[in-house]
């Protein structure tokens, strides 16, 4: 039998090192996946964090909007009724909770978006909240126009009364003064009394005793019918009023006065003449007496007579 040598027994090195160079450059592709996919999700927890703290800034500069929006709405309000305090308190409330929130680091993607998600019903009921302030305020502008007018009116309604009463009043002066009955004609004739109680007509002082006064009094439609006082003011020659025990006051033409005799007299407004009879108390003097008459709180009319 011919020896063969073995040829192929020198070659079984290399291919066992070709095992091993597969074996390792597998290895290094494993390491490198799982560097990369570390690497991955690092990326990805970092651009979470990240995008996790740009919208916690955002959302915590959205609350410092809805807080300053609350305080520029409060700094100018009028009175809320309680229901908007209410609502302001609330909402007050609302902010520092999600204060609170946003404070306490990182947050969850369930709190970020329950986060997120409170803020927008916060800026709803901000801006409700706000509209409501304004629709007072108009309410509020409407109602003082509403009650300046009120008040203009009632000026003008009561200066109106006034001037009507001012009026009134003037109207009732006319109607008193054209009411009031006025002597159309008057004389006075001096007498003396014999002692037979005829009466005869005198011109001299000494012999006269009594005077009669005779009026007639000028038609008055207005005036009333029926009896009406009449009051006689006597000024004797040296321009003295005369009175006498029994004499009163009385008021005519505003004025206080008194009076030297009262009587009374019945008018139809029928052209009657009307007598009054006045025995003075004392000696008649010589020169002129001057007789007053008044009614209805005005001057009827004057006359007088001159004694010798």
């Amino acid at each position: 039998m011919e020896y063969q040598p073995v040829e192929n027994q020198p070659e079984q090195a290399p291919k066992k090192n070709s095992n091993v160079i597969y074996f390792l450059i597998a290895v290094v592709v494993a390491l490198l996946g799982t560097d990369v996919y570390l690497y991955t999700q690092k990326k990805n927890s970092d651009t979470k964090i990240v995008y996790q703290n740009d919208e916690k800034t955002r959302l915590q500069t959205e609350l410092d909007s809805l807080e300053a929006q609350i305080e520029q709405v409060n700094a100018g309000r009028a009175k809320m009724s309680a229901e908007m305090q209410a609502k302001n308190d609330s909402l007050r409330v609302k902010i520092r909770v999600l204060r609170s929130e946003l404070a306490k680091g990182k947050l969850t993607a369930a709190e970020l978006s329950k986060a997120q998600e409170d803020i927008k019903q916060l800026r709803y009921f901000v801006t409700k909240y706000t509209a409501d302030i304004e629709e007072l305020k108009k309410q509020n502008t409407t109602l003082a126009t509403e009650r300046d007018t009120l008040k203009n009116n009632l000026a003008a309604v009561s200066q109106k009364a006034t001037d009507l009463e001012q009026k009134n009043q003037e109207l009732d002066t006319k109607v008193k003064v054209a009411s009031a009955i006025k002597v159309a004609t008057a004389d006075v004739v001096a007498y003396k009394v014999k002692n037979s109680g005829k009466e005869s007509d005198v011109t001299k002082a000494k012999q006269a005793q009594k005077i009669k006064i005779n009026f007639t009094i000028a038609t008055n439609a207005v005036a009333e019918k029926g009896l009406h006082d009449v009051y006689v003011r006597i000024i004797d020659p040296t321009g003295n009023l005369i009175t006498q025990n029994d004499s009163g006051m009385f008021n005519a033409d505003n004025q206080d006065l008194q009076y030297t005799y009262r009587t009374s007299i019945d008018f139809r407004d029928d052209g009657s003449a009307y007598t009054i009879d006045w025995i003075n108390p004392a000696p008649f003097q010589k020169g002129t007496y001057t007789v007053l008459l008044y009614a209805d709180g005005y001057t009827m009319g004057k006359t007088s007579i001159t004694l010798k």
